[in-house]
């Protein structure tokens, strides 16, 4: 595959220099989307609760047009948030982009599932994405920053239901769905240019799956997971490059939701 800087995003011009903060950047999609952001100049500040892959991948793109920075964070927890927003407030004056990417699912049952493992997806899932989009936007409006953009990494499983595996996370996909459109219309109410997009994918090579089914090196574990499955999966680079074409769209047009599933995915 080319080098990501060889493609044509003109609309992506407007971001370079400026910083996007990306959740779950350890792996997988927040991985993938924080490597192409930086190819095309972005500032990105990578987060997650383990940070070495990030710190380890900023090296890879010190000759890059933008900037890695790996941060800690844990999304679950308010004071993890806020600590982040003021170190990126110090470090760089503040955050245009937030993308949402951190996400979690357990082989949870509504009817043999853990209490605890409910909580923990909601937290996750839910409570994390919102708490840190309602610090990001606080940031925006305090510094009169009014072309900032939300992206929140949802699923299709926001949008239908199906099989037993997955129902809880599917609720709280269920409630990112809800979120988008919520934040879009609180938006309009103040005037404001900020926008706001949800990215649905359908079946992705991640580890989300191999961590749900407990496998001891669920990076390793990806291709025997999704190698099973007879259809081909979509891949991390395929959300970021949707996240890419959303960022690059003009101020007068927002991406509400991409809905997106492998071309022989049934359901």
């Amino acid at each position: 595959m080319a080098n990501f800087d060889s493609f044509n995003y003109p609309g992506m011009e407007r971001w370079k220099g400026r910083v996007a903060i990306v959740t779950g950047a350890s792996a997988g999609i927040g991985y993938e989307l924080s490597k192409r952001l930086v190819q095309l100049g972005v500032v990105v500040v990578g987060c997650a609760r383990n940070i070495a892959a990030i710190e380890s991948l900023s090296q890879e793109l010190s000759t890059s047009g933008g900037k890695l920075v790996a941060m800690k964070c844990d999304v679950r927890k308010e004071e993890d948030i806020l600590s982040m927003m003021s170190a990126i407030k110090s470090q760089f004056g503040g955050a245009d982009i937030c993308v949402n990417n951190a996400g979690l699912v357990y082989d949870a049952p509504l009817l043999s599932g853990t209490t605890e493992q409910w909580r923990e997806t909601l937290e996750v899932n839910v409570l994390g994405l919102c708490m840190m989009t309602r610090e990001f936007i606080k940031q925006l409006r305090e510094r009169n920053v009014d072309d900032g953009h939300v992206v929140h990494i949802s699923s299709i499983s926001g949008h239908r239901v199906v099989g037993s595996f997955n129902l809880f996370y599917a609720a709280t996909k269920f409630a990112v769905t809800a979120l988008t459109e919520g934040l879009r219309k609180e938006l309009r109410e103040l005037k404001s240019n900020i926008k706001v997009t949800a990215i649905s994918p359908g079946v992705v090579a991640t580890e989300i799956v191999p961590r749900a089914k407990n496998f001891e090196n669920p990076k390793a574990a990806i291709a025997e997971v999704y190698g099973k499955i007879d259809f081909e999966v979509l891949l991390p680079e395929d959300i970021a490059n949707s996240v890419i074409y959303t960022l690059s769209t003009p101020p007068r047009m927002q991406v509400h939701d991409i809905l997106m599933r492998p071309t022989q995915q049934p359901l």
